[in-house]
């Protein structure tokens, strides 16, 4: 009997199991059956309108002096005076004296000077007299026809007077040495480097100082030529006179943590474009660049300051402007037709500005083209556009471009 039931158990649950089972399946509600549609990709797009557009070169260069001078000693002598602003970084005015010589040797030199001039005109009257005198005693002893030259004493009255001209010229060089004892400036500016010091004795020609004039900062500025058609840079001939268009510039560098800005211009180019680098050299200029008290609050355009240069360029018409990133392929934009169908269409670019784009031909005013970067994007693809919106570029950088 145990037996038995060891067998019939085992058959008996299998067969419940599989009764269950079918049960199960033959109750359960029929499986509803769905068509799954295409899902659209979703772009943001923006709309397209032309503008006036100033085109910008950036550049970078370095601040120098306009006018930039070796002061040197025209005359030996020992330093007997020394300015206190005669420091490397001192300002001075034109016409302050930077150094004095000692004068003695000089003031003796003119006093001979001035004793030979009165020797001089003392012998021309001397000579003078004795002519007046030959003449009255040849009219005495004579009486007819003309005395010689020589009787008249013409020579030595032209003697007396050349030596009274090479007198002057001596006492006016012993003048000029005199006044060369102290030594100005000769405009204001400030010192760049300081050679010499008090007690120090300095022949003629000896390096003083290099001084350097604060009424003009200049900077050299690297144009690719690429660049040069964005720029109202060109040379005409007027005249006899060669001019170049004065360009505004914007020049900014950093102080601290505070940006800081100057106003500029260009004011010519260089001879020639470097055949190493392909760039062609301005020149720029900023007036006043230390405005000595007229603004505490900004730093000094001061030379040998590593400056950015925003060039203000020509200004263009129906210019269309997006973010670079909208681009495809560097050189095709998607545009979204009335019936929301991508239409990759070949642009022509007038110019890359940091994030943004400027399209010269290829689009239309008030068309729509596509900001999202989705993948495998084809001609004629339906999407779905999820908002209209602005182009994503710099502020700075729209605000500068109109």
């Amino acid at each position: 009997m145990k037996i038995l039931l060891k067998i019939i158990a085992p058959i008996l649950v299998i067969s419940i199991s599989i009764a269950v089972a079918l049960y199960m399946v033959s109750s359960r509600p029929p499986v509803e059956t769905r068509i799954l549609e295409d899902t659209l990709p979703v772009v943001r797009s923006l709309i397209v309108n032309p503008e006036i557009v100033q085109l910008r070169v950036h550049t970078q260069g370095t601040v120098a002096p306009r006018t930039q001078t070796s002061l040197s000693s025209e005359i030996p002598g020992k330093i007997i005076y020394v300015a206190p602003f005669f420091n490397k970084g001192g300002f001075f005015e034109k016409g302050d004296v930077f150094l004095r010589l000692d004068p003695g040797d000089y003031e003796l030199a003119l006093v001979r000077a001035k004793a030979v001039v009165a020797q001089a005109r003392l012998r021309i009257q001397q000579e003078e007299t004795e002519s007046k005198l030959a003449l009255l005693e040849w009219e005495a002893l004579v009486g007819e026809g003309s005395p010689s030259s020589l009787l008249r004493r013409e020579p030595q009255l032209a003697e007396a007077k050349a030596f009274l001209e090479s007198s002057e010229a001596e006492l006016k060089q012993a003048q000029r040495n005199l006044e060369r004892t102290i030594i100005k400036a000769p405009f204001a500016g400030r010192v760049r480097q300081k050679s010499v010091d008090i007690g120090q004795f300095v022949g003629a020609g000896t390096p003083l100082a290099v001084i350097y004039s604060v009424d003009f900062a200049e900077i050299r500025l690297p144009l690719p030529d690429d660049e040069l058609a964005f720029l109202d840079l060109p040379l005409s001939y007027g005249g006899s006179s060669l001019k170049v268009s004065q360009s505004p510039v914007t020049i900014r560098a950093r102080f601290g943590r505070a940006d800081f800005s100057w106003s500029g211009k260009i004011v010519r180019t260089e001879a020639e474009i470097d055949p190493r680098t392909r760039v062609v050299y301005a020149v720029a200029q900023v007036k006043d660049p230390y405005a000595r008290g007229q603004n505490p609050n900004r730093p000094p355009l001061t030379v040998g300051l590593f400056v950015n240069v925003e060039l203000h360029g020509r200004t263009v018409e129906n210019i269309f402007r997006m973010p670079r990133s909208a681009l495809r392929d560097d050189e095709k934009v998607a545009v979204i037709d009335v019936e929301n169908r991508i239409r990759l269409r070949t642009v022509n670019i007038l110019k890359v500005e940091g994030e943004s784009v400027l399209i010269k031909e290829g689009l239309k005013e008030g068309e729509r083209i596509s900001l999202s970067n989705v993948e495998n994007l084809t001609e004629g693809m339906t999407v779905e556009v999820y908002v209209e919106s602005e182009p994503s570029i710099d502020k700075k950088e729209m605000q500068g471009a109109l």
